[in-house]
């Protein structure tokens, strides 16, 4: 228990030092892109980073294409370099490189929020559209963030309600809709048998709460194994929660929670920070959603979770079957298709 917690004070030092460096903003700033006439079909391209480690963000560019082209529209990722694709998850996705590639007027080009400080660099000509999958971190990206930040931009997409209304009040007159998240029910399932003693979480965004509520948890742990998932694949991620009955969430300032939201799928009763932008992840009595910040009651929600799961797990594992039908409704990927689909003939008429 002690090195687990002490692990975590190095992993928030840790954390601090990619924070810093991030700072410099050097992998915000978008590549050169060149722009010319129509010289064939018209294409929705999806600027993206070079990011070679787990990212949801990155992750949900890599599905709206997939979900295009299954359409019938043409549409592709579009890296940085020629070459690159992130390897840390199993996709068939259309991807094409800055270098190699030229914008025409009749395309549509998908920007997201990350590239907010170098917005000026990119350029006119293709139709402009924002994809702010985290409104709470708008004006992180930019101290200059204005009422015009978004002023070239035809229209915004998000991914909740929550981001969707704090894009509109913070730029009247922007077009915002959000588009709906899914989960890959083939990736993210329960098990079939009850699952062992084990708490489940992902501490990268708060690492010092996540220590702070072990410890507050103290004995009551004893005989349960904590989980940390840190870096991994999608398929590791959707491995390791499978095999724990109790997830902690430890979302902040989150435009939905995705981490959440794939606990719920896997069957995990989820305690935690919703984070803002996924209440309504915790809106009903499938999860137990914590004040922001609140570490004496996620402590105190996880305890008793543990101990009804230490006496009888079936009812522990039904609010988790609960939580994974919601899911499975409300944020399907056939619902996400149908909400990437109108978005986009939206703009085209």
């Amino acid at each position: 228990m002690n090195e687990i917690v002490a692990g975590w004070g190095r992993t928030a030092r840790l954390v601090e030092r990619r924070l810093s460096r991030r700072r410099a903003l050097r992998w915000r700033v978008p590549p050169d892109l060149a722009v010319g006439e129509a010289g064939g079909p018209a294409t929705v391209y999806y600027l993206c980073p070079d990011y070679p480690v787990p990212s949801g963000g990155i992750r949900v560019i890599y599905r709206h294409v997939d979900l295009l082209n299954e359409a019938g529209v043409r549409a592709a990722v579009l890296h940085h370099a020629d070459g690159f694709s992130c390897g840390w998850f199993e996709h068939s996705t259309r991807t094409v490189g800055a270098p190699s590639t030229r914008l025409s007027l009749a395309d549509t080009l998908v920007v997201p929020e990350v590239y907010a400080p170098f917005f000026d660099r990119i350029p006119s000509g293709p139709r402009l559209v924002a994809f702010n999958q985290n409104a709470y971190l708008t004006f992180e990206h930019t101290e200059a963030a204005g009422p015009d930040l978004y002023r070239r931009f035809e229209a915004a997409m998000t991914v909740s309600g929550d981001s969707a209304e704090y894009l509109r009040f913070a730029f009247p007159g922007l077009r915002a809709e959000a588009v709906p998240n899914g989960v890959d029910p083939e990736v993210f399932h329960p098990a079939a048998e009850a699952p062992p003693k084990r708490l489940a979480l992902m501490p990268r965004k708060r690492p010092e709460e996540a220590a702070e509520i072990l410890r507050l948890l103290g004995r009551r742990l004893d005989g349960w194994e904590v989980t940390p998932i840190e870096g991994a694949s999608e398929a590791e991620a959707a491995a390791a929660l499978r095999t724990a009955p109790i997830f902690l969430a430890l979302g902040r300032r989150e435009g939905f929670g995705m981490p959440a939201a794939e606990a719920m799928a896997s069957g995990c009763f989820v305690v935690g920070f919703p984070g803002f932008g996924g209440r309504e992840l915790f809106d009903g009595d499938w999860a137990r959603g914590i004040e922001d910040g609140d570490v004496l009651a996620a402590a105190t929600e996880l305890a008793a979770a543990m101990a009804r799961y230490e006496e009888t797990p079936e009812p522990l594992r039904k609010q988790g079957e609960r939580a994974r039908a919601e899911v499975a409704t409300r944020f399907s990927l056939e619902r996400q298709r149908d909400a990437v689909l109108e978005f986009h003939r939206s703009l085209t008429g």
